[in-house]
């Protein structure tokens, strides 16, 4: 989720408006956290995903 659609429960404003100090406080470690941040995967997700991600590409290589 990007913080342009995220509600302050500070002053109940958008957060990317920066309204109060809670707002850009949020707004700032959003920015310096990148776009992925807020995934939050645990290594199992991450061994899944993997796995996953080594099944298609054997399955597509035994197609051609």
């Amino acid at each position: 989720m990007t913080f342009d659609r995220l509600v302050c429960a500070n002053c109940a404003a958008p957060v990317s408006e920066g309204r109060c100090p809670v707002c850009r406080a949020n707004r700032q470690r959003m920015q310096q956290e990148g776009p992925l941040a807020g995934l939050n995967l645990n290594p199992a997700a991450l061994i899944a995903l993997l796995l996953v991600l080594i099944g298609a590409v054997a399955f597509l290589a035994h197609q051609a």
